[in-house]
């Protein structure tokens, strides 16, 4: 029987606009429009169902054409959708222009539905039974900084682990409230900086300053630089496969969560966990989506090839 992961969080719209010449601020640009399914969790929540996890999302959505989209891309990845829909609402959106060179020019993140999955809504019967059979519970920083408490003293009092996306420097600072609830946090090093407020010369730094914050266990990335992962008192760095072709970057570190998670719920080790994490990120960095839609467990076996050992530091 597959494993349960029970995701809460983003379930949104991305919209990206390419220029397709030299950018002319304040003026007309041709380009192109591209849009689709997004959202930290959501994102995670698609790549694990196509690695074969039983997957629940939970997430707020609006009554509209683009929830609507969302809803037909849950059910494509084969995930198991459980939105709370209001009828009166827009379903949240990110929107962003990007430059010929993929530099960001302007983002518009349209997330104000999100404030409605209050705490209260934890108490559903539906959404307190699927805490209770899931495996593992994840979420994103999308949500109101009090969900986010709610929930891990929940998963505590269930027993069950908890992992966490940081989504960006801004969303990231709420999970200091609940810090000490998360079991495994992925983030950036810019998000890093936001919840330790210090950022090291030294990357190996990075578990001892989010430990003094309450945090057990992690993967920072560091874009193209190793990445540092650590767990249970024990650290690793690992050199992100080289892709020779990159299509877009969107949705890689959702990725990485993915692989990570899948395979520490199979039982590998964190060192091991993270090279599987950086063949999901390769997979979806050659893809022109957030998630690449051919992934599976089996070409993430391939993809491994790619990814070097992970460096044990202690």
């Amino acid at each position: 029987m597959s494993k349960k992961i029970l995701v809460l969080g983003g379930a949104h719209i991305d919209r990206r606009g390419r220029i397709s010449g030299a950018t002319a601020d304040g003026a007309s640009n041709p380009g192109s429009w591209f849009e689709e399914a997004g959202g930290g969790g959501f994102n995670a929540a698609r790549n694990l169902a196509r690695l074969g996890f039983d997957v629940t999302m939970i997430s707020p959505r609006g009554g509209d054409p683009t929830g609507e989209m969302v809803s037909e891309a849950a059910d494509l990845a084969g995930v198991n959708d459980r939105p709370f829909i209001f009828l009166d609402r827009k379903t949240p959106s990110y929107t962003a222009i990007i430059e010929r060179d993929g530099n960001l020019v302007i983002a518009l993140a349209d997330m104000d539905l999100y404030r409605m999955f209050v705490p209260r809504r934890l108490s559903i019967r539906s959404v307190r039974d699927a805490f209770s059979a899931t495996d593992m519970i994840l979420f994103d920083a999308n949500l109101p900084e009090e969900t986010l408490v709610s929930i891990t003293a929940r998963a505590k009092a269930l027993g069950k682990p908890v992992a966490a996306i940081a989504i960006s420097p801004a969303k990231a600072v709420k999970l200091k409230a609940c810090m000490q609830g998360i079991d495994h946090l992925f983030l950036n090093e810019a998000e890093a900086t936001a919840l330790t407020g210090e950022r090291p010369e030294n990357p190996v730094h990075w578990p001892s300053l989010l430990g003094d914050i309450g945090l057990r266990g992690g993967v920072v990335t560091r874009g193209q630089r190793e990445l540092i992962a650590f767990s249970a008192g024990h650290v690793a760095a690992l050199q992100p496969a080289n892709v020779e072709h990159v299509s877009d970057v969107t949705g890689a570190g959702d990725s990485l969560a993915s692989g990570v998670i899948a395979a520490l719920l199979r039982g590998l080790p964190m060192s091991e966990a993270i090279r599987e994490g950086a063949a999901a990120a390769a997979l979806t960095v050659q893809s022109p989506n957030a998630v690449n839609e051919n992934l599976s467990a089996d070409l993430l076996k391939q993809a491994l090839a790619l990814v070097p050992p992970a460096r044990i530091l202690h």
